[in-house]
């Protein structure tokens, strides 16, 4: 079993490939990717929160004050247009970004204490909806003041006119302290980052070690060896496990090196949570990695070896892909925590035990079943894959 374990691993190893997936892809590119979309998506939502948004106003003469706030905000362009009718045109070749219409009826309502409508025209057909924010912004620092405006007529001193304007404040006290936020940030994406690594480093060598023996025609003398299936199955799967593990293990390392070296240009408080993500934390996620990367070799192997050749073996193993993120995906989602009933569920008990880990809330209970199922799920697996490997109509489908 050992012979053909090293045998399989020195082929992998001659292989430029294996290198660029294994080693290039986990500790080079994907860390520098995920920094640098860090930092471009930090510095896009900066730039369009303070780019210039050009505007068009429609009925200013009903609302002068409010014109006037939107004439003095810094990072608003007033456009003139001649008729309402051209808004549409003008948003749609980008000559504006929105543009407001007041009612003629706009001051009387306000004179009556009755609320007053303005209509907003933009396009809403945007991920993040920034230029609305913006000018709800400005409408809400509108109506601040008339409500001053009112309440001052009313001659109350300066409690008094607090109370009328915000009768309850709502003062934030978080229990969580910076390394807990950082980690449900973090923790979020870290494990859907490494359990994809781990899938995708062990799907090149999948491929070549089940289907491409089919056809180079090495299968047969590899039967015919005095080995038996069960040793050739678990020397291949040994394989397959350690590269994907170790790609993971490698991208662990690389993050954690890329954080401690970013940490000098964030903030005192969030340097301290960074650097208090110690090696024990790291060392449980990447022993959550253990079993994962175990399931993914016993399927990867199996698709592989039912395979009849290398191009089907790529297409079988793409939507495994899909299968992988899903799961992982769900420990995003808003009220998905780690329970009883989530440390059963494969592939997102680990996802939100790495979470955990991150930011240093574990319940260690949950942890060993979350390690203990997984490792079972794991092992039926593999002896699926075993007797996968006994079925003569899957070895030579072709």
């Amino acid at each position: 079993m050992w012979t053909i374990y090293l045998k399989e691993l020195l082929e992998l190893a001659r292989d430029r490939k294996t290198f660029i997936f294994t080693v290039l892809i986990p500790i080079v590119a994907l860390p520098l990717v995920f920094g640098g979309f860090v930092y471009l998506s930090s510095t896009i939502f900066k730039h369009a929160s303070q780019a210039e948004l050009s505007y068009a106003i429609f009925g200013q003469q009903h609302a002068p004050q409010l014109a006037q706030r939107l004439a003095r905000e810094q990072g608003f362009k007033e456009v003139g247009l001649a008729d309402p009718a051209q808004i549409k045109s003008a948003i749609t070749n980008e000559r504006i970004k929105f543009a407001l219409v007041i009612p003629p009826d706009f001051g009387g309502q306000l004179a009556q204490q009755q609320q007053a409508t303005v209509a907003l025209h933009y396009n809403s057909a945007v991920t993040v909806d920034i230029t609305r924010q913006r000018v709800q912004a400005i409408i809400e620092a509108h109506n601040a003041s008339l409500r001053a405006e009112v309440l001052s007529k009313m001659k109350l001193d300066q409690e008094q006119l607090q109370f009328a304007l915000n009768p309850v404040v709502l003062e934030d006290h978080t229990t969580a302290d910076k390394r807990q936020q950082l980690g449900a940030l973090m923790g979020g994406f870290l494990p859907y980052i490494l359990l994809i690594v781990c899938l995708m480093a062990a799907m090149y060598p999948a491929i070549d070690t089940g289907a491409g023996e089919k056809e180079r025609g090495t299968l047969e003398t590899l039967l015919l060896a005095p080995v038996s299936r069960g040793s050739i199955v678990l020397a291949k799967f040994l394989v397959l496990f350690t590269v994907g593990l170790t790609s993971a293990l490698l991208m662990v390392v690389s993050l954690g090196l890329l954080l401690f070296f970013f940490s000098h240009a964030m903030t005192a408080e969030m340097a301290q949570a960074v650097r208090s993500i110690g090696v024990f934390d790291l060392a449980m996620v990447a022993l959550m990695l253990v079993p994962s990367a175990a399931m993914f070799a016993s399927l990867l192997l199996s698709i592989s070896i039912y395979a009849k050749s290398y191009k089907e073996a790529s297409g079988l193993i793409s939507p495994l892909i899909m299968l992988a993120i899903l799961p992982t995906m769900i420990a995003l989602l808003p009220g998905v925590e780690l329970n009883w009933f989530w440390a059963m569920v494969p592939l997102t008990n680990v996802s939100l035990a790495m979470k955990e880990l991150v930011k240093g809330t574990m319940d260690y209970r949950l942890f060993y079943v979350i390690l203990l199922s997984s490792t079972l799920i794991a092992g039926a697996l593999l002896v699926l894959c075993r007797w996968w490997f006994t079925r003569e109509e899957v070895l030579f489908r072709n």
